[in-house]
């Protein structure tokens, strides 16, 4: 009979495993590493452990190498196990015994003797991680100057941002949801409660959005009055639901069917209305310009890392370039679509240069500059004119996501 948690940590070790050696998300990882687990806690906590594991591997394996006379391979199976030890006892505060107790029984023979030393001379040394992560070299050289700053960001896992229908709500579902509001139409819950538990989900009052997610289609204006605009790339749904709130007549448009069938579900939660296309943008053309374009492209979302820290272990050169490809195609296509004295809006969760700022330096379109009272107090506008948010901003109140925004007239 396995020892209570122990069947967490093995579908923890496996989710783990899938991202460094297999490069998949967290995501597609999950659907089968935690098949087996019986509860909704333990496949919470097997997720918890390996996003620990994850946010803090550098720090980990440092810990570690300190603690053995010959340093284990990186793929080591006791250096596996240690990690995730390391993290149930340092990050989710779970006592040094049950540590022992659910961390061996993953080992057999010799290694399991060699992890449980190395932990006992780290618990024994009152071993502690720094303040912030410390992140892989290669994602540290590409984030430059602002590595230090998004790597604090990075500590802690994110709260949960909403995004309501009627913005004139704000205060009042604020105070009915105990959070608070950084922007009309928002409002910042701690972690914890179930969303469809809360008030408001099922009558499709709000939806979930981070913060930063929200800001492309504020940028488009308050108030669509009618006019068409197209968003490409549009799944999940967030700012379908934002421009269809809004008042504009929205065409979305995406190309995975599955994808495009949830949104079809949540504009019917809120009541909502858009016109959903399934399609490759790279192929379809519309039948005549838009008034307004939002292009939240594709991209390696590593502006994400504080809930997917994946992110920062299986995003390479490779990808980033393969990505910046298929976004200069995009935005080349989007230009061609829209009404004179229309307005485009680019944007990608990415906090690579080559997805944001070099992608749209040299576009042939005439730059509508973001204006600083278009943003929440403590963001503001690039020399340029775009927005770059990170994970290292508005910390005090819980941080954001890694976004590029820019935006153009026709």
């Amino acid at each position: 009979m396995d020892v209570p948690g122990l069947p967490a940590r093995r579908a923890a070790l496996k989710l783990v495993d899938a991202v460094l050696r297999r490069g998949e998300t967290l995501d597609q990882a999950g659907r089968g590493a935690t098949q087996g687990l019986a509860s909704g806690a333990d496949k919470a906590l097997a997720r918890a452990l390996a996003g620990e594991v994850l946010r803090w591997l550098t720090d980990f394996d440092a810990l570690i190498d300190s603690a053995t006379r010959q340093t284990l391979p990186d793929d080591a199976k006791p250096r596996a196990v240690l990690r995730l030890m390391l993290a149930g006892w340092l990050r989710l505060g779970t006592p040094p015994h049950a540590v022992v107790a659910t961390g061996l029984p993953l080992l057999s023979g010799g290694p399991r003797r060699l992890a449980h030393g190395v932990f006992a001379a780290l618990l024994r040394d009152g071993a502690s991680l720094p303040a912030v992560p410390t992140l892989p070299s290669e994602v540290a050289a590409r984030w430059g100057e602002r590595a230090h700053p998004i790597a604090a960001g990075l500590a802690v896992p994110p709260p949960l941002d909403l995004t309501l229908r009627e913005p004139a709500e704000t205060a009042g579902l604020a105070e009915e949801l105990g959070g608070i509001s950084l922007a009309p139409g928002h409002v910042r819950l701690a972690r914890g409660d179930r969303v469809e538990e809360l008030p408001g989900f099922a009558e499709g009052r709000w939806w979930v959005q981070d913060l930063a997610a929200s800001l492309p289609a504020r940028l488009l204006g308050a108030a669509g009055e009618g006019r068409r605009v197209l968003d490409l790339c549009a799944a999940p749904g967030g700012k379908t639901m934002q421009l269809a709130a809004a008042g504009w007549q929205v065409t979305a448009l995406d190309q995975a069917a599955r994808r495009v069938e949830r949104m079809a579900e949540n504009l019917a939660r809120t009541g909502l209305v858009a016109e959903l296309v399934v399609a490759d943008a790279l192929e379809w053309a519309p039948a005549e310009p838009f008034d307004a374009i939002l292009l939240d492209a594709p991209c390696t979302a590593t502006g994400t890392a504080r809930r997917h820290p994946d992110v920062l272990h299986r995003i390479h050169a490779p990808q980033i370039a393969a990505m910046a490809e298929l976004q200069a195609a995009l935005l080349a296509r989007a230009g061609g679509w829209l009404k004179p004295g229309g307005t485009l809006v680019y944007a990608t969760c990415s906090l690579e240069a080559a997805e944001g700022e070099e992608q749209v330096a040299g576009l042939q379109l005439s730059p509508d500059p973001i204006r600083p009272e278009e943003l929440p107090a403590g963001l503001a506008p690039t020399a340029q004119g775009w927005l770059r948010t990170d994970p290292g901003m508005l910390t005090d109140d819980g941080a954001l996501d890694g976004f590029f925004i820019a935006r153009w007239r026709g």
